[in-house]
């Protein structure tokens, strides 16, 4: 089992923790994992992203060029890495920010309303977890269970409080995947117009 995953978008979405989020869960699964960030010099509202390869034997290298799977917060996030994303990939993409649907016919695609649902919960800060539960859910990578055990790890203890609101935001994401497998909502499709 080999799975690179590209998490982007801006700074202060949350970016950086979500995949490390991803790490710590996949670790706790016994898989070998590498986490790469990379941000702009502004940080907070800059360009951030950050590559997570996960495997269940050695990595031969950690970087993510060409990801299975794209996790795109913003539209410059998604037109600059969705062209790199391997055919028969996935991009979940926020639906809430980004205008432009990706156009690739060989990949498919999830729109996450991702920051209307993070508010529905009280904090749009939680939008990037709300992305990574519907991941969890279509991927089977590793369990929701172990990103919701990850959450103390991640958070510094001063963020203890929204640990909450970070488990309500994985389970939605996977409650929307859940749902448009049982043809109740949106669907997971291959190609978008």
């Amino acid at each position: 089992m080999l799975a690179e995953v590209l998490l982007a978008g801006f700074g202060g979405q949350g970016i950086l923790s979500t995949g490390m989020l991803l790490a710590y869960a996949a670790m706790a699964e016994g898989l070998n994992v590498a986490w790469i960030p990379s941000y702009g010099p502004e940080m907070r509202g800059g360009t951030a992203n950050c590559g997570v390869t996960i495997a269940d034997g050695p990595i031969s290298s950690p970087l993510v060029v060409e990801p299975d799977t794209l996790i795109a917060m913003n539209q410059p996030s998604l037109d600059k890495f969705a062209p790199a994303v391997k055919p028969g990939g996935l991009i979940i993409y926020n639906a809430s920010l980004i205008n432009r649907p990706p156009r690739r016919e060989d990949v498919r695609v999830l729109a996450v309303q991702a920051n209307e649902i993070a508010e529905r919960l009280g904090n749009v800060k939680v939008a990037c977890n709300v992305m990574l539960g519907a991941y969890l859910a279509i991927s089977g990578v590793t369990s929701l269970q172990r990103a919701v055990e990850a959450l103390p790890k991640v958070l510094p203890p001063h963020r203890h409080n929204l640990i909450a609101v970070n488990e309500e935001a994985l389970a939605a994401g996977a409650r929307l995947v859940e749902a448009a497998a049982g043809g109740k909502a949106g669907d997971v499709s291959r190609g978008s117009s």
